[in-house]
């Protein structure tokens, strides 16, 4: 028996992507997930067209390009990991983070997450992302404290081999199911096709 319902973003991990090509051949391999805690909100956009050809008067054929997604992620405060390891801040010898110009491109990374269901939890992994830097701003604090937000924006492409994103479904096998943070899932089929 499967979900009914989904709600509750938790568990958002990322884990850094390295790209290498060899005589032709581009693999990939990712980092350990680490945890991003403080999820508030994740929404992504699907990215692409659809471009139909008219012959004999209807619609004959129509393409459909998968080109990833893009949005936010809202978490509660950005950790210093991920400012130093993706979004390519510095630290100094003070234990003070650097932002420079030069360092403007974010290192790619997989984005790990789930949704609370009724039965078992839905996990995601999106396998290209980038991230751009996080807007400053806050509020002063008036009666109650209301904590701020960091949203970062999200963009998830396909990799060169075309592999966009997974998640778990009704017949995920217990053990993918219990390591899915441990490291990045990557079906045999994709990486048959590597």
């Amino acid at each position: 028996m499967g979900n009914k319902v989904k709600y509750n973003l938790k568990n958002v991990h990322a884990a850094v992507l390295t790209e290498t090509v060899t005589d032709g051949v581009t693999t990939f391999t990712y980092g350990t997930p680490k945890a991003i805690p403080g999820a508030v909100s994740i929404s992504l956009d699907a990215e692409g067209e659809s471009s139909p050809f008219y012959a004999d008067g209807i619609v004959y054929f129509r393409s459909v390009t998968n080109n990833g997604y893009s949005g936010d992620l809202e978490i509660a405060l950005i950790p210093e990991w991920f400012r130093t390891e993706i979004l390519q801040e510095e630290l100094d010898s003070k234990g003070v983070l650097i932002e420079k110009s030069t360092n403007a491109e974010s290192t790619k990374f997989a984005l790990l997450f789930e949704f609370d269901g009724d039965v078992n939890c839905i996990r995601h992994v999106l396998y290209n992302c980038s991230s751009s830097r996080p807007s400053i701003e806050s509020e002063t604090k008036e009666d109650t404290i209301e904590p701020g937000t960091e949203k970062l924006s999200i963009t998830a492409d396909p990799r060169a081999d075309g592999l966009v994103k997974a998640r778990t479904g009704d017949g995920t096998d217990a053990d993918t199911y219990a390591n899915w943070y441990k490291a990045v899932y990557i079906s045999v089929a994709a990486t048959e096709g590597e």
